[in-house]
Parts: structure tokens; C-alpha cells; sequence
């Protein structure tokens, strides 16, 4: 028993020094005479943080704040190109009504009847003239 105790902690160590590494692995904070900078190691952005009240507050850099502003711009006039583009197509008709579906309906019954008819007089005149091929 004394054995298990000391694998045990060495087995649970390192799943509890992975699982406090992980929030600290997307970001890098740098202290600077102002204040902090914050690195999102994912996307690459730089935030500029300061201290205010014991309250860590962030803002984008502004070449960043400027990057995105036009970003959104790009987009938004995507959007309404898209928007746009939408509003041009033909809409769609209504769906059909209840005696458009019989007729359809009625059209199809008949049809397959009449082909069924067909196959049956085909089969009967090959049936008279060949023997069946052989089915493997």
C-alpha cells in the first residue's frame, strides 16, 4: 500500500501541472512601463492592459483598432452585396394546391398503369417465342 501511495502522485502531477498550463498557453502578458501587453499566441492580436482599481482592463493597439474597423467594413459591404443579390433572384412560386397534386397524381397513376400493361404483353410475346434465360 505504501508503494501505490508515492505512483499515485507521480502519475496525478503532471495531468495537474498540464491542466495549469493550459489558460496560461493562448496569452503572454508583458509588463511595460505603462502598463501590460497581452499576446493571443492564436490569433496574434496585441492588447494593451492597464491596472485600474485592482482591475485588469484590455484595449486593442490602435494599427489593430483600425485593421478591424476596416474588416468590418469589408464585411458589412459583403453583407449588403449579398443582401442585394438575394433581393434580385426570382422568388419562389407558391406550392401547388391540393387539385394540382391529384392531377399530377392522377397523370402518374396512369402512366404506370399503361407502362405495367406494357411489360406484360412484352412478357407474355417473349415468354411464347424463348425460354426464360437462366437467372444466376
Amino acid at each position: 500500500m505504501k508503494r501505490l501511495l508515492p505512483i499515485g502522485v507521480l502519475l496525478l502531477t503532471p495531468a495537474s501541472s498540464l491542466a495549469q498550463e493550459a489558460p496560461d498557453a493562448r496569452f503572454a502578458l508583458e509588463r511595460t512601463e505603462s502598463g501590460f501587453v497581452r499576446l493571443d499566441r492564436e490569433t496574434g492580436a496585441v492588447s494593451l492592459c492597464r491596472d485600474q482599481d485592482g482591475t485588469l482592463t484590455c484595449r486593442m493597439a490602435a494599427d489593430e483598432r483600425a485593421a478591424y474597423e476596416r474588416e468590418l467594413e469589408l464585411l458589412a459591404g459583403r453583407v449588403t452585396a449579398l443582401e442585394r443579390r438575394l433581393e434580385a433572384m426570382p422568388q419562389p412560386e407558391s406550392l401547388p394546391g391540393e387539385a394540382e397534386i391529384e392531377q399530377g397524381l392522377s397523370i402518374m397513376e396512369r402512366f404506370m398503369r399503361r407502362f405495367m400493361e406494357i411489360i406484360e404483353e412484352f412478357s407474355s410475346e417473349r415468354g411464347n417465342s424463348e425460354p426464360a434465360p437462366q437467372k444466376t
